[in-house]
Parts: structure tokens; C-alpha cells; sequence
């Protein structure tokens, strides 16, 4: 619970938890007005017990100073509220959680536990949930950090952001650094020509591979990366030992797209004219992201017919179908298909 946390931040945590403790106690225990302050305060001690919870509750109100400035509050996203994936969320659960949770067995068998994560796909298909529900599930500090928001205009400040990231990891370790949008911070060397733009993306990228192959090691701090573009990465940052798996995030199944639409749909009303096996159907080459954005179509489309309306019904979907049409193209998923025959060992 503590990782991160340094004693003033562990001195704060309790001087919380007991404040909470007297406010719970005062909620729960009248004290007579007629009491002297003495009596009344002997009366609220009698009661008055720091529990788990209000433990728990400090912990969410005290940030680790470790994570302070790069770290961003991490929705409760747990592995339910994702639809799918199953092999994805297994091989995830291998990489980051087996080596903190058994380092026995990886001493044992003689095996390093990976540093550095890619997941790939398509636009809107779970790739940034499933980072942040691998952080949740696990118990971790999450740093997450888009790619282009580490460019500057000033010498060296785009390496020293960079190195600032990976400092922040290691001392709230053990941690997950969440990199999206990599390719705008991995980009191949040379690629943007003789410009500034192009020498400032190769100093970066420099920083980048000597963050993960440094003298400082990464103990117990995971890299995970996602891109839509995986074919404008250095493959110098794709080889083992820097990025150990290579997952690719397809577009959902029918399957998947049952347990996403039954995620959805789980606290919106629908007619009896709609069933999940249906929309799935109807929904081939839809990512998660536009799944979502048809179910509130078509409870607008309810609403905007009757704002009194108390289910969606099929004719609302219909409808839906018109506004939201599937945007990944047939020339995407081959040059997915084409980069993972080319480009070496993945996990998937």
C-alpha cells in the first residue's frame, strides 16, 4: 500500500486516517451538549478507534510525493469491465503480475522478468483500459504519459522529461510507466529528414533506450506501450531485452462484442425487440470505442423521440447504425497482419 510513500507522506496518512476516525466516531456517537468539555471529550474517546477502512480511505486521500506531477489518478478499471480479450488479459497478467507475485519461481527457472510491453491494434480497442485495469488488478503505481506531451522546444528538456518519467517509476516501484502514442516518442532515426524535429525525436529516443538499458536497473518497473502505428517504431526499442512482448489488440469478435454490449447495456433498459446475439451481429468490424458510442446513440435516439422514454428499443438502434459506422479500414488490418509476420516473436 505504501510503495512510493516517504515519511512525510506516511506522517499525513495517519494524521488522515484519524481524522476520519473522529469525524465517523462524531457521526455515529451523540455526545450530550450538556457536557463539560472535559466529559465530552473522555466520552468520544471511549469510542473513538482507528479501523482498516479509515486506513484505506487516508491511502486514497494522500498521494506518494513519488507520484506527484506525472502520475494520474487511475479509474477503478477492473478486468470485468473490459469485454474480450481473455488471451490479451492472461498474457498481461504473466509479464507484470506473476514476477511481483512469485519471484520466487522466476529465480528459480533462472528468467528475468520483461521489461518493456507493446500492444498494438486498431484505433478504440481497449488498449489504454486494459493498461489501466492491468494497474488496478495488480496493485501498482501507474505513471501514464502520452507520447508527444514530452516534446519541448528547449534543448535537452524533451531527453530530461523522459529520465524525470523513469526517476518518478523507480522510486514509487513497484510501478507501471504507460506510454500511448509511442511512435510519436519512438519514431525510426531519421525519419522526419535533416530537420530539428527529426534530431530532437532521435535524442529522445536515445534517452529512451538508455532508460531501459542503463546502469540504474528497473527493478520491479514495467514498461507498457500501445500504438496504433507499430511500423513507425525504432526497431532498436522493439528488440528483446527492451520490449520483451509485442501483443497485438485485434478488433473484437462476435464474442467479444456480446460481453462488450452486455457491459454497456448493463444498466440501460432495452425493448424485447433487442438482443445482445443480434447487435453483435450487426456490429462486424466495430472496435469497443464505436460499440460504446452506438449504445448512446441509440439511447439518445430514445430519448429525442419521447425525452420521457424508459427503454431503448430496436428502431433507436437501427438508427444508431446510420451515425456510427466501423472507421478501421481493410488496409489497416493487413499492415497489422503484415507487421506481425515481419517484424519477430510476439506474444499473440
Amino acid at each position: 500500500m505504501a510503495h512510493g510513500y516517504v515519511g512525510a507522506d506516511l506522517s499525513a496518512v495517519c494524521k488522515e486516517a484519524g481524522l476520519m476516525s473522529f469525524k465517523r466516531c462524531l457521526a455515529e456517537h451523540e455526545v450530550p451538549s450538556t457536557l463539560d468539555d472535559g466529559a465530552r471529550e473522555g466520552t468520544l474517546k471511549e469510542h473513538l478507534l482507528v479501523t482498516r477502512e479509515d486506513i484505506m480511505a487516508a491511502f486514497r486521500q494522500v498521494r506518494p510525493s513519488a507520484m506527484r506531477e506525472v502520475a494520474i489518478d487511475v479509474p477503478k478499471v477492473r478486468w470485468d469491465d473490459i469485454g474480450g480479450n481473455a488471451v490479451i488479459k492472461q498474457k498481461l497478467k504473466q509479464a507484470v503480475e506473476w514476477p511481483l507475485k512469485h519471484p520466487e519461481a522466476f529465480q528459480r527457472l533462472g528468467i528475468r522478468p520483461p521489461k518493456g510491453i507493446l500492444m498494438y491494434g486498431p484505433p478504440g480497442c481497449s488498449k489504454t483500459l486494459v493498461a489501466r485495469a492491468l494497474a488496478t488488478e495488480s496493485g501498482l503505481n501507474f505513471l501514464a504519459v502520452k507520447g508527444p506531451e514530452l516534446f519541448s522546444k528547449w534543448v535537452g528538456e524533451s531527453e530530461r522529461a523522459v529520465r524525470q518519467v523513469f526517476q518518478k517509476a523507480r522510486a514509487a516501484a513497484p510501478s507501471i510507466v504507460f506510454f500511448d502514442e509511442i511512435d510519436a516518442l519512438a519514431a525510426r532515426r531519421g525519419s522526419g529528414g535533416d530537420d530539428g524535429a527529426s534530431s530532437v525525436s532521435d535524442r529522445v529516443l536515445t534517452q529512451l533506450l538508455t532508460e531501459l538499458d542503463g546502469v540504474e536497473t528497473l527493478k520491479d518497473v514495467v514498461m507498457v506501450a500501445a500504438t496504433n502505428r507499430p511500423d513507425l517504431i525504432d526497431k532498436a526499442l522493439l528488440r528483446p531485452g527492451r520490449i520483451d512482448r509485442i501483443i497485438y489488440v485485434p478488433l473484437p469478435d462476435r464474442q467479444a462484442r456480446e460481453e462488450i454490449f452486455k457491459i454497456h447495456l448493463a444498466k440501460t433498459p432495452t425493448g424485447a425487440d433487442v438482443t445482445i446475439e443480434e447487435l453483435a451481429l450487426k456490429t462486424e468490424m466495430f472496435s469497443g470505442a464505436e460499440i460504446s458510442a452506438l449504445c448512446r446513440e441509440a439511447a439518445l435516439n430514445a430519448l429525442q423521440e419521447d425525452i420521457e422514454s424508459t427503454e431503448v428499443l430496436r428502431r433507436h438502434f437501427d438508427k444508431a447504425y446510420m451515425a456510427v459506422k466501423p472507421r478501421t479500414s481493410t488496409e489497416l488490418i493487413e499492415l497489422y497482419r503484415k507487421y506481425q509476420n515481419e517484424s519477430g516473436v510476439h506474444s499473440i
